[in-house]
């Protein structure tokens, strides 16, 4: 039986826990990251009923729910889609604050890809600017062996 503990003060005790883990990408995603940080290359799926391709790369069609297993090669260079500003520090983001994010669609893919923006000045952020993939040099398998997108070509405007 149940007591209730009524008018009683609650209290707070602060603290961390930490609790490790281990995330597996699984069979796609594995191999999409291996070829990142090994070739860098960026690798999409592709559909064979719709010719979607896909990037990052997933087991199941969106569209059609087939099986995807052609893998291609695409592009590491792209189009901007959107984007956005960050200015407030979190805990979870990969660089500190003030960066950008950008979803680009690469040459070759069907669908956007969200990584960082670098290397621009964000007065000069135009949604449909072309856009290359900067690789680290030291990779480890990760989404972040990407560095960032930056533009390509901007042309400064006449005044």
């Amino acid at each position: 039986m149940a007591e209730t503990l009524g008018e009683l003060e609650s209290f707070v005790i602060p603290g961390k826990i930490f609790i490790p883990n281990t995330y597996y990408a699984g069979s796609v995603g594995s191999r999409f990251l291996i070829e990142l940080r090994d070739k860098k290359r960026i690798m999409g799926i592709k559909c064979p009923t719709c010719n979607w391709v896909y990037v990052p790369p997933r087991a199941t069609c969106k569209v059609c729910f087939n099986k995807l297993e052609e893998w291609i090669e695409v592009s590491d260079k792209g189009t901007l889609l959107t984007y956005a500003i960050v200015r407030q520090p979190s805990p979870v983001q990969p660089v500190e604050p003030p960066f950008a994010y950008g979803i680009v669609r690469l040459d070759g893919a069907d669908t956007g890809f969200v990584h960082l923006l670098g290397e621009v000045e964000f007065n000069r952020l135009r949604i449909g600017m072309r856009v290359q993939a900067v690789f680290k040099e030291e990779r480890a398998g990760s989404i972040l062996d990407i560095r960032y997108f930056k533009p390509l070509g901007q042309r400064r405007r006449a005044t």
